[in-house]
Order: structure tokens, then sequence, then C-alpha cells
């Protein structure tokens, strides 16, 4: 079935040839304003340097390069602080910037206020880099998104392009290519690396019935995949969406600051002017004096440090957190999530695997384990009940030979009845069996299987029970381990499901977790998570399903599975675990709080240097360039300590 490529029709390769064109001026474009600013302020520092030169020589040179440098160096901030200005009618730090180094040149300081400039413009060049950095880290799996698929079609193979596609469709991906579609495999195996989805670089295996995903890559063998979602749909363009929102959110902490920063820019202006028109009238200084003090404040009170003191460490957290597969919508998440004192969590799909697997077998009437499950198998290889289908897989994994029955009937919410070797036999709940069947001894240890949480299903023929096998939905791997690390941060965690008790405390107690709410509604589960918010504060859910979304929404922080999480699930949660990978909250919560530690760091560093600047201004005095070099250079220092976020190491 596997065939050579076909050539693409004169449509798709002129399709392609466009799109090309357009990815090389977006290209052209996007180093323009990635390197537009950094060479800026080169070019600022070179022109200063120049005018150092021949200072000496020529006076009117040096101030003709200064001059220049100012322009070059201070155009995009001019360009914001008037745009905030005219168009905002508002003031902010950059005209703070820009009226302290035109002051200073106005009073003879021209070296001072173009390396005021230039100092400047490289704080905004690292911010951008930060930013930057972060925007291309988390969404560079945009790249990676395929632009056209193989369909296969009649046995014929067509280029065509991914929105194309349709539910159903049937596509062939070579070794090598990116799969185009979430789908299912319908032939061929191989192994896909999925690090584009899950942030995990260890391939999986893939053959006939699993699922794949868009935007990941294929091994060494040829696949052949029916689309099950259109592009629009697929869990990678769920992911970018969630990326472009990430991009947009500010955290309080940092909608705080701007706000501040507007009302202490009205501040500074306002004591500028009085620092200026005072001293003169009052103390009898000099008008240059007063000035030149004047300048010296308008420099040294800015709160360029201040300012930069969150977002870039917030945007190399975020960074630093997506490489490993744990995507943020925002600042505000994570900083919620590091003060987190609850967690609840979903049962199926997010502490379990969300199916079913036999876990007991127990043969009765001189039968063996493999005789018990090989009938059973067959019984129920014609139903498309979940755990009929568990019995039937764990068959084929024991690499069974399973043979339908005949005259088989479905009783719904009971079980099967149907013919095998000439017999006719029964297979469901215990409930199904005839009442004399059920001996002490098998209703014993139907009990105690119902205790442990699973789910029993007994056969029979005429004979009586001839086995009994036992269900139950599995934890997912390292979620003890998971659990208790959550713990050692302090932090209670709790399981919210609509499970029945019984099965939910079992399955708590593997987890290690202590206090469980069960046999709960949608409703149920969100009044919850309001008495917890209430009791504790903040309060993270976790959760993959349509009926957790409500929840997720009701929660400081919403927290979903990202590859088995429902589309409700995704849009409504705040962080999307991309591996379905629980043991990665505990390290991101360690990531937040040593997020917060930074920033925290850096403001009461911003503050202080302020603070000591203005002081030793008044009291003693301090140089125009003393000034400049403190306060830019406190601000080049809070942005560095927050770009240690974006060093890959996971956090312990």
């Amino acid at each position: 079935m596997i065939t050579a490529y076909s050539s693409a029709n004169n449509e798709a390769n002129e399709q392609e040839l466009s799109q090309q064109k357009a990815q090389r001026l977006a290209n052209e474009e996007s180093w323009l304003s990635r390197y537009g600013e950094a060479l800026a302020a080169l070019t600022s520092g070179i022109l200063i340097a120049a005018a150092w030169g021949i200072d000496s020589m020529s006076h009117t040179a040096a101030i003709v390069l200064y001059s220049l440098a100012f322009v070059v160096g201070g155009y995009v901030k001019a360009k914001e602080g008037l745009h905030t200005l005219f168009a905002e009618r508002d003031l902010d730090v950059n005209l703070l910037m820009l009226v302290a180094a035109v002051g200073a040149a106005a009073i003879g300081y021209w070296a001072e206020g173009a390396v005021l400039i230039f100092i400047f413009s490289l704080s905004g060049v690292l911010e951008s880099y930060t930013m930057d950095r972060s925007r291309r880290d988390i969404s560079a799996l945009m790249d990676l998104k395929p632009e056209m698929a193989v369909l296969y079609r009649d046995g014929k193979e067509q280029v065509v392009a991914i929105e194309d596609l349709k539910v159903g469709d049937l596509v062939v991906v070579k070794p090598g290519e990116r799969i185009p579609a979430d789908g299912m495999v319908t032939e061929g195996t191989s192994s896909v690396n999925q690090a584009s989805i899950t942030g995990e670089s260890i391939p999986v295996d893939k053959g006939a019935g699993d699922e794949v995903f868009a935007g990941t890559l294929n091994g060494q063998g040829a696949l052949f995949i029916e689309v099950r979602q259109p592009s629009e749909s697929t869990l990678f363009s769920k992911i970018i969406r969630l990326v472009q929102e990430a991009q947009s959110e500010k955290p309080a902490s940092q909608r705080f600051i701007e706000k501040f920063e507007r009302i202490y820019a009205r501040a500074i202006i306002g004591l500028s002017v009085l620092l200026i028109v005072v001293p003169p009238l009052v103390f009898h200084w000099t008008w240059s004096q007063s000035l030149y003090k004047a300048m010296v404040f308008l420099v040294v009170a800015s709160p360029c440090a201040l300012v930069a003191s969150i977002m870039p460490a917030m945007l190399s957290a975020i960074s630093n957190s997506a490489r490993k597969g744990v995507l943020f919508k925002g600042g505000a998440h994570l900083e919620n999530l590091a003060r987190t004192r609850v967690i609840a969590f979903d049962k199926t799909g997010t502490l379990t695997m969300g199916r079913p697997v036999v876990t007991d077998v127990i043969p009765l009437l001189g039968y063996n384990e493999v005789q018990v499950l090989h009938i059973a198998a067959c019984l129920e290889s014609l139903s498309e009940h979940p755990l009929a289908k568990a019995i039937v897989l764990k068959a084929q994994e024991m690499e069974l030979q399973i043979r339908r029955p005949s005259e088989f009937t479905t009783y719904t919410g009971w079980g099967v009845q149907a013919q095998w070797e000439g017999e006719q036999w029964k297979i469901g709940k215990p409930a199904f069996l005839d009442a004399s069947m059920l001996t002490d001894t098998i209703s014993e240890t139907i009990d105690r299987l119902e205790r442990e949480g699973k789910t029993v299903t007994v056969m029979h023929n005429s004979q009586g029970a001839a086995g009994i096998i036992a269900l139950q939905d599995t934890l997912r791997p390292n979620v003890k381990q998971s659990i208790a690390a959550l713990k050692k941060h302090g932090v209670q965690v709790v399981m919210l499901t609509g499970d029945q008790q019984q099965t939910a405390q079992s399955i708590a107690s593997q987890a290690g977790i202590d206090k469980v709410y069960a046999e709960l509604l949608p409703e149920h589960k969100v009044s919850l998570v309001k008495e917890l918010r209430q009791t504790y504060g903040n309060v993270a859910m976790v959760g993959d399903g349509v009926n957790d979304a409500p929840a997720l929404a009701t929660a400081t922080v919403g927290i979903a599975m990202g590859t088995t999480g429902s589309d409700a699930a995704l849009e409504t949660a705040n962080i999307v675990l991309l591996s379905d990978d629980i043991d990665k909250i505990a390290n991101a919560i360690t990531l937040g709080k040593r997020t917060l530690s930074i920033v925290k760091q850096n403001i009461v560093f911003a503050l202080s240097v302020i603070c000591v600047l203005i002081a030793a201004n008044f009291l003693q005095g301090i140089a125009l360039p003393l000034g400049v070099v403190g306060h830019e250079g406190s601000t080049i220092l809070v942005i560095l300590n927050g770009l240690r976020l974006l060093r890959s190491s996971s956090p312990q």
C-alpha cells in the first residue's frame, strides 16, 4: 500500500512558492524588528566613542556626533514617550529619560546626556531580548506546523494544503516528515518524536490504533493516518492560541507597577520643575546649579529599574517552563501558582490513565487464569463497553487467539450473553448472574475486590460461575511521588471526583491523598472549590474533562491536561501540562517561587538605588555621569537578574 510520492500539480507548486515568498518577507521584517533596536544602541555607542575621541580637537564636531547619538539611540524611546504623551495624555519613564538627556545637553553636558541615552537604549535592548527570547522559546513550535500533507485517495497520492484536509481523510507520512493532522494510525509502525507537543524528546512507538498529533516528527517508518480533527481544531493549533494569550497577559504586580509608573512620572516632573525654580528664589542658588541638580534628580529618580523588575523575570520563567512542557497563559498564573495553598485533582484521566485495565483474574470450576481470560475476551469481543475492551486488550497482550461468539446479545448496563464453543455463557455484573450461583465464597471475593475500589465482572455457564475478573482505572506513573513533592511545598492535596466513594478512596490511598470528595456533579465541584478558596486563599484545580471546566474556571489557577484534555478544559485553564505529567506541577511551583523571589530582589534593589541616589544628590551632590551610571546600571542589573530564569536546568 505504501507508494512513492506523486509530484504536486502546478497549482500546488504555485501555492508553495507563494508561501515561501511570504515567509521570506516575514523573515526580513522580523530581522529588522528583532535587531533594529540593538543596532541603534550599538551605533549610538560608536558615535559617543568617536565624539570623545575628537572632542579635544573640535568641540563643535563632537557636539554634532553627540547629537547624532541622541537621535539614533533615542528615536525608539522618544517615539514611545511622545505617543504616551499625545495619544494617551500621560507621562512615562521614556519621556523622563528624554527630558533628562535634553536638559543635560542644554546646560552643556552633551557627553553625559548622550551616555544616558545610550545606556537607556541598551537596557531597552536587554528587555526586548528577554521578551523576544521568551516569545521564540514558547512559540518556536509554530515554525513546526506543517503547511502541506500527502493525501492518499483511490490508491494515489496528492499533495494538498493542510487546511483542505477533512475528518476521515487518509494521509501518508513518510520517514522524517511532520505529521500534518491529529489522527489515528491505520497502518504502519514507527517511532514519533512528540517534543513539540509534550516537551519530551524520547520518541514514542506508534502503530495501528494509536493516536498521533499534528506537528510531531515521524521516525523511520511510514504511517497511514486517518484524520480525526480539522486543522484549526488540532491540539497543535490550540497550543498556538494559548501561546498568543500568554504573550499578552500581565501579572497583577506588573499592572500595579505600570499604573504606579504613570503617577510617579508626573510627580518626578513636578518636583524637577520645583527644583529648578525654588532654590534660586529661596536659597540663592544660581540658575545653572539649580538646573543641574534638577537634571541629576530627574535621572536618578526615574523608575526604570523598578519598571524592569518584573516582566523580564516573568517572561524568562514562562519561557523556561514552556521548554519543559508546562505552558502558562500569562505571568499572573505563574504568580498565583507560587502562592497556591491547596491543589484539587480530578480523578479519572488526571490522576489515573482514564481507562480500565484488568487487575485480577480469579478462576473457578477448575479453569485456570488463561482459560478464564480467553473465554471472557471471546465473549466480549463484539461489545463496545470500555470494560469489555479492556478484557479483550489484556487477552491480545497475552497473544491469545480470540474467536467471536454466536447469538451475541447485549443487556445494556448489565452484561452480555452469547454462545461459545457450544455452550451458553453470560458475563457482566455480579447481579447479572443467577442468584443461586453466588456462593458465600464468591460473594466474599466480590466484596473484597469492590472494597479495593475495583469493578467486578463475573462469567458463568450452565455449570456455574467459571471466573471472576476485576478491573480498575490505574494511576498514572509517578503520581504518588508527585503528590509527595507537592506536600513538601506545604500544599494540601484533595481529590474531587464524580466516582463512587469506595473507588475514589482506593485511588486516593494509592496516590497518597488524604482528603477525598466523591460522587460529585460538576456544580458540586464548583461549590467545593469556592469553599476551599474562602478557607485557604489560592486554590489550583487540575482536570481534563468537559465536566471539570467550571471548576477550573472557579479556581485561582486552573490546570488542564494537554494531550487528553477536552477543548473546554484547555480553553478554560490557565496552565496546560503538555505531556499530561502532573509531576511537573511541583517543578512549576518551585519555578514560580524562585521567580517571585527574584522579582522581590529586583524591586528592593531598584528602590534602594533610587533612594540612595536621591539622598546623595540632595545631601552632598553627585555628578550627572555618576547618576547616569548608577541609575541605568541598576536597570541593566535587574534585567540580567531576571534573565537567570531562562536557564533550562530543572528546578528541584
